[in-house]
């Protein structure tokens, strides 16, 4: 079939935000030999996450709890997770991650005024809380940290031998954390994975196998989109200066407002689905077995669903945002998310008098299949 674009042209890579909103306009359901189908429009993408049975989230060879599992394989899985991010665990987890922010903070600010958001402060950000959600050692702060830098340089260079000696890495550490709660017979109660040793399905423990899965996935997650979104989040108050004051009067906004910046730059790029029948989507016909590929950023930026949908609005309606995905396969973790964000947003309002820019430093935009920003220095005014 001939390609309707290039993914991997100069336009794109230089602005994927850009280049997207160009191909949502002009082919919203695009064919490419390295992606196969893109969908770009908020309807199409709504199509395919309430039609499970046509677009399955079966894309891997591995094991991906629950997040690659179709129902009915998926519902009872689905129901072990959501607990772990109930009102109840998020709201008791909120004073570790205040406290995760402040000294974090308060670290940094030692180092004076210049700050390389991405390297210096969401990446250590996301790490922490991670370790400190699951139950995890603070010694693994610094392995994780090298891991996340090396695992987003080999993503950037797309180099599949380099991603796939860091994924059995992140194996041999999360089977490693799990061993170590075996031996000792941990209780449920102990921290999140050893709760997670205890979880039954079908009338059985969950598998090492099963239990790793899950952890991955919320870790790999959680080190890359929390950190993108940090980065997201800052930038865009670091370049508008009457948002932030907004924020600083008003925190009562906060939750809203960041949920509209993240969908006016999405942290996550895109989430792929296959085809199990001969289907239509967008006027294009789609054969069974065909690799449909999401594409967050083009659709949260639909002005069929959004008016005026470049711009941030923070009394926007958060009814069309795609943010956390949709359907059954929405993202559980969402209220965690959400609290650590606002957590960390908060303490960082709270311990300075107001950051920008730098405009001697550009921030540099970070390229498939990441999002958001490789670099985003700026310049803060501690209290």
């Amino acid at each position: 079939m001939k390609s309707d674009w290039n993914p991997e042209s100069d336009r794109v890579i230089r602005d994927q935000v850009a280049a997207y909103d160009e191909m949502r306009e002009r082919c919203p359901v695009a064919h490419s030999e390295s992606r196969g189908w893109s969908v770009f429009r908020h309807a199409d993408v709504m199509q395919i996450l309430n039609d499970h049975p046509t677009f399955s989230n079966q894309v891997s060879r591995h094991q991906s709890v629950p997040n690659g599992m179709d129902p009915p394989e998926h519902t009872p899985f689905r129901q072990i997770i959501e607990p772990y991010f109930s009102p109840e665990r998020v709201g008791a987890f909120e004073p570790v991650c205040r406290e995760i922010s402040s000294d974090l903070l308060s670290e940094l600010s030692v180092g004076g005024s210049d700050v390389e958001v991405m390297s210096d402060l969401a990446s250590h950000f996301a790490v922490r809380i991670q370790c400190a959600f699951l139950g995890w050692p603070s010694s693994l702060h610094e392995p994780l940290l090298r891991w996340a830098e090396q695992n987003q340089s080999a993503t950037r260079a797309r180099d599949r031998v380099a991603l796939s000696t860091l994924a059995s890495e992140l194996d041999a550490i999360v089977d490693d954390l799990i061993q170590q709660r075996s031996q000792c017979g941990a209780k449920k109660d102990d921290d999140v994975t050893a709760s997670l040793m205890h979880e039954t399905v079908h009338g059985r423990r969950l598998s090492n196998e099963e239990i790793s899965s899950i952890l991955r996935n919320w870790t790999v997650g959680e080190l890359g989109t929390i950190s993108a979104s940090i980065g997201i989040l800052i930038h865009h108050l670091a370049d508008n200066a009457e948002h932030q004051s907004t924020l600083r009067r008003d925190r009562c906004v906060l939750l809203a407002a960041m949920d509209e910046i993240l969908r006016v730059h999405n942290p996550l790029h895109s989430n792929r689905r296959t085809t199990t029948c001969p289907t239509q989507l967008g006027g294009r016909d789609l054969d069974a077995g065909e690799r449909v590929d999401i594409n967050w950023i083009a659709a949260n930026r639909d002005p069929s669903a959004f008016e005026d949908a470049g711009m941030v609005k923070f009394d926007r309606s958060p009814k069309n945002n795609l943010l956390y995905g949709a359907g059954i396969h929405v993202c559980p973790g969402a209220p965690l998310a959400r609290m650590e964000m606002r957590v960390f947003m908060e303490s960082l309002l709270d311990q300075t008098l107001g950051f920008h820019l730098q405009p001697e430093s550009p921030a540099s935009l970070e390229s498939y299949p990441a999002s958001g920003y490789a670099t985003v220095p700026i310049h803060v005014q501690w209290k």
